[in-house]
């Protein structure tokens, strides 16, 4: 048996089209899952999808309540059932604590933290129906650290470990294990934007991590596949770093 093998399971990937869910997208289907990639952009998904034969794409705005359990809801239709659910879907605003304003803090929440908890109420009768499933959901170095410029998207993606353990405990008797990923410095087109906004990152960053350089979205995929397999099978509400060794450099 291999514990690795996804054959004949499905995935849906919020966020998909770009990014670290792309990388981990590639990952499931290279382990054989049928995959489903969600996103804003409707190009943007279409040129992701040419990379997944069999897969589809679904446009829509998670911070949508609504627009997010139809999203889940049409992914399990079409792709005949629910096995994996990945929450990644993110964004953020970097500012100074007291200059955000509080509709820039409801739409970090919203897109980050919010929408991942609405998917995976979505998800659950899916998942329970299929026998058991797995959830993944994205955290952040700033799960673990503080930094001045990211209030509302630190208490997002810290709210995203919490939640990861509270499902964890809930479902685990559903056969259904919850765990969360908490990437370190990735390069995407939201970090690059921070290495352009702030001074000095990227130095900080080389010299912080012991692998030495940026991660890349590829970095993020066997991490995937193995919280999505029978691999992890007793492993559930955890918070596991892909940092190149970031989060435990004094």
């Amino acid at each position: 048996m291999n514990l690795f093998d996804l054959n004949g399971k499905t995935a849906l990937v919020t966020g998909g089209n770009g990014g670290i869910g792309l990388g981990m997208a590639r990952g499931l289907a290279d382990a054989g899952a049928r995959i489903a990639i969600a996103g804003r952009d409707k190009a943007k998904n279409a040129q992701a999808l040419k990379q997944f034969p069999g897969g589809i794409s679904l446009e829509a705005d998670l911070r949508d309540d609504k627009a997010c359990r139809a999203m889940v809801d049409e992914a399990a239709q079409r792709l005949g059932r629910l096995d994996i659910l990945v929450n990644n879907a993110g964004m953020n605003v970097r500012k100074a604590p007291q200059d955000y304003s509080l509709e820039e803090w409801k739409l970090v929440l919203d897109t980050n933290l919010t929408s991942a908890f609405v998917a995976a109420q979505a998800a659950y009768p899916h998942l329970k129906r299929a026998g058991g499933g797995k959830i993944v959901n994205i955290g952040s170095m700033m799960s673990i650290f503080g930094a001045s410029f990211v209030a509302p998207y630190g208490a997002s993606k810290g709210g995203i470990v919490q939640l990861t353990r509270a499902l964890a405990c809930a479902w685990a008797k559903d056969n259904i294990q919850v765990n969360a990923v908490l990437p370190g410095w990735i390069d995407t087109a939201m970090t690059r934007r921070a290495r352009s906004d702030i001074q000095g990152l990227n130095e900080n960053v080389l010299r912080r991590t012991p692998a030495g350089r940026w991660g890349e979205a590829g970095d993020l995929a066997g991490i995937a596949v193995f919280l999505c397999s029978k691999a992890s099978d007793f492993i559930t509400g955890t918070a596991i770093p892909a940092d190149g060794g970031y989060s435990v450099q004094g």
